[in-house]
């Protein structure tokens, strides 16, 4: 048999104390300020709103068309960028060249035949005062001249059509752009009204989109209203509104005025618009709502040391902030960091939220 070794004093009592040791620091642990930070509840103006889906366009987005038949010999590569004034496509313009030259010719063959018939004119009344046998000629000439000057108005004229026809020959862009699309290629023949190209103005856009008929009514001419484009926000004012739906969509068309700088026509976008009459609500920091398995809650500080859990249920977003009820005030103090581990009723140490950070 062997003899058992006595248990130190000491160790007798390290196996009694420890216990009660563990139990005192878990109880201080529990009982120790938890730092925080806090804001304030607020009260807002908020106006719920809804995402519909929006497109940039440019509001100068043109075909251009032949003024005149003819040829194609050139036309100007897609992505080029024009200014007004320049040609964006030519037709071959002999033919209207030598068009041009006969009514030139016919032009002066009128003006001559006018000088000669008024020279005339001159001579014969110049006799008639002497003699009255220049008379009868008299009449005649004077209508010559009639005839001569009515020629040349209407060389006058062909001429001028003539000279329109050739500057039409060279069809230029009426603003400054881009051209997008080419409708017709060298060599073709064009007709007067065929189109030719597409010009878009790439420093005038707009969003356009469409909202349901239940939206209208909250939604007003000058309006400021953002937008998401690629993840960048952007605002505009409603520009347009179009009174008339689409019969098969049921949805009505807004346009608004946007800044081109940053921006593409064609880019798609989330545009934000009012979708009910603004209300007064109560409003906290996101940071202040903490996800529980009982729901969404808020934990406002009671007094200046301890927390109280309080379920909230949300509502509109405001930014950073967002609508709760059910509880929570004006002017209440709710934490924003620190809270993830947070229970009712525990000793805090609150810091207040600086502006700005």
């Amino acid at each position: 048999m062997i003899p058992k070794t006595p248990i130190p004093w000491s160790s007798r009592c390290l196996a009694v104390l420890l216990p009660v040791l563990l139990a005192v620091f878990a109880v201080q642990a529990k009982d120790a300020a938890v730092p925080v930070v806090v804001s304030q509840a607020e009260s807002r103006t908020l106006t719920p709103m809804q995402q519909v889906a929006g497109t940039l366009i440019s509001r100068n987005d043109t075909r251009l068309a032949a003024q005149v038949e003819g040829q194609v010999v050139w036309v100007a590569e897609v992505g080029t960028h024009l200014v007004t004034g320049e040609a964006a496509t030519r037709l071959d313009d002999t033919l209207i060249r030598e068009e041009l030259a006969e009514n030139n010719a016919s032009v002066l063959r009128a003006q001559a035949s006018v000088e000669f018939s008024r020279a005339e004119l001159n001579r014969l009344e110049k006799l008639a005062e002497k003699s009255h046998a220049a008379e009868s000629r008299l009449d005649q000439v004077r209508r010559d001249l009639a005839v001569a000057r009515s020629e040349l108005s209407a060389a006058r004229a062909r001429s001028s059509r003539s000279r329109e026809k050739l500057q039409r020959a060279s069809i230029t862009v009426p603003l400054d752009g881009v051209i997008t699309e080419r409708y017709i290629q060298t060599g073709e023949w064009a007709d007067a009204g065929t189109a030719v190209v597409r010009l878009v103005d790439t420093t005038a856009l707009e969003v356009q989109a469409w909202v349901p008929v239940a939206i209208l009514p909250y939604v007003s001419s000058g309006m400021l209203l953002d937008f998401v484009a690629n993840g960048s926000t952007g605002s505009g004012r409603v520009r347009t509104l179009v009174p008339v739906g689409d019969q098969q969509s049921r949805l009505y068309e807004i346009r608004l005025a946007v800044d081109a700088d940053g921006w593409s026509s064609g880019q798609g976008v989330r545009l934000s618009v009012p979708a009910a009459v603004s209300r007064t609500a109560t409003v906290v920091p996101r940071d202040a709502l903490v996800m529980r398995r009982e729901g969404i809650t808020v934990f406002r500080l009671a007094g200046d040391s301890t927390v109280e859990q309080v379920s909230v249920t949300t509502g509109i977003a405001d930014g950073d902030y967002i609508e709760v009820s059910d509880g929570i005030l004006p002017g209440d103090r709710v934490v924003i960091r620190g809270n993830e581990r947070l229970r009712d009723g525990q000793a805090v140490d609150a810091a207040e939220k600086l502006p700005g950070t």
